[in-house]
């Protein structure tokens, strides 16, 4: 596994400064971008916590940037987020990614966000939609909403942006639209889409192969999954595509698919929920419930941390581009705590194999010694692994942890 050779800074050349140099830029940008990731990292929130998080960490700071004129005021990053340029930041955010993201990460997920403190007066609050490795737990990018205008038309520019050869794109009911069905199959990629009312006539024909006296003679897979007082029962059912699908209009389409959920939860059961799908990959029943059920990673792994973790509701940032640029930075944040968790799993998988010192384990994985080592020293600590005499190296104790 290689975790890359670019550093932030140098990725950061993509983004070009937005300030006028005759207004007497006094702080770098890049070093300003790189302050408001490392406080994002430490739990700070906004403008004012980057500010004052970095007053108190200026010598820390300066083992790796220059500060030539000390730290920026929370009101200098403001102008700074609200100037940048968010298709460029884009660009840097993509090319980070890409160092140390496989070839083919499988499914995509791809669901909208609004950042609900971005409201002011009449001004609508920032929408953005997302692209999320289901299986590596890191976003791809994203795009805007236009304030006059909807997911379906911000999916497509953000599909347009992404290399999805060979993955697995799968959208909400909002993103059932032929054209983006024709985009996923014409850049190498298989669609995976929810249907509902908003295709009347694709709902009617997709629900039709899936009636009571039909599902009998049907493929299904059953699932029972009881956690935190919850149990929620699943059956899923998948059917050929009939001769009522029109292929100009759902191209490649293979598979039809139905879920049905009843969930319990302290001693009251739900209503029935049926959800219906088409998808232009061949699933069984058992590979389309683990897609649907991994497509809710962008909720659980994304927009659920983006709320609980960085408290982005809340956040009332609200002028140009500032909105979108600060979203950016918690996603950047994210794929960091995302890298480093698979990292440490990567050097327990190599410890099963075999006791390795920690040169080696650097070697292994192309990093730095001092990197090797404060991954090693962290698995010691959560008691995951030990280091023995005889023969020398570190093994592991605890492997489940970390699986």
């Amino acid at each position: 596994m290689r975790l890359g050779h670019f550093s932030l800074l140098d990725c950061l050349d993509e983004i070009e400064d937005p300030r006028k140099p005759s207004n007497g830029t006094l702080h770098d940008f890049r070093e300003m971008l790189v302050i408001a990731i490392c406080a994002c990292l430490c739990d700070q929130d906004n403008c004012e916590d980057f500010a004052l998080w970095a007053h108190y960490r200026i010598d820390w700071l300066k083992r790796f940037l220059v500060l030539k004129n000390g730290i920026p005021s929370a009101l200098t990053f403001h102008r700074l987020f609200r100037a940048l340029d968010p298709k460029r930041f884009e660009v840097f955010f993509r090319r980070w990614v890409g160092q140390f993201v496989p070839a083919l990460p499988g499914q995509i997920a791809i669901d909208g966000k609004t950042i609900r403190g971005s409201a002011d007066g009449d001004q609508k609050a920032a929408h953005i939609v997302s692209a999320f490795s289901t299986e590596l737990g890191i976003a791809f990018g994203q795009e805007r909403v236009g304030d006059k205008s909807n997911e379906i038309t911000a999916i497509p520019e953000l599909l347009e942006a992404l290399y999805i050869k060979g993955c697995l794109i799968s959208i909400d009911a909002m993103g059932c639209q032929k054209e983006i069905a024709g985009q996923i199959i014409a850049k190498g990629g298989d669609y995976l889409l929810m249907v509902k009312a908003n295709q009347p006539g694709l709902l009617e024909q997709v629900s039709n192969a899936f009636i009571e006296n039909r599902r009998a003679n049907l493929p299904r897979f059953e699932q029972l999954e009881a956690s935190h007082g919850r149990v929620v029962s699943q059956i899923t059912w998948t059917a050929p595509v009939s001769a009522a699908i029109d292929p100009a209009r759902w191209p490649n389409c293979k598979t039809l698919g139905m879920v049905a959920s009843l969930r319990q939860v302290g001693g009251k059961t739900s209503n029935l929920e049926q959800r219906y799908y088409i998808s232009s990959r061949e699933m069984t029943p058992e590979t389309l419930a683990h897609a649907v059920r991994a497509h809710w990673a962008v909720e659980n792994k994304l927009h659920w941390m983006l709320d609980v973790n960085f408290g982005e509701d809340a956040c009332t940032v609200t002028k140009d581009n500032a909105p979108e640029i600060l979203s950016l930075i918690r996603r950047v944040v994210i794929n960091l705590l995302a890298r480093d968790l698979e990292a440490v799993r990567e050097v327990v998988r190599l410890l099963l194999k075999t006791p390795m010192k920690d040169a080696e384990v650097a070697a292994a994985l192309d990093v730095s010694s001092a990197q090797a080592k404060a991954w090693l020293q962290r698995l010691v600590d959560e008691g995951v692994i030990e280091k023995q005499k005889k023969p020398t190296g570190y093994i592991v104790k605890q492997s489940s942890l970390f699986e």
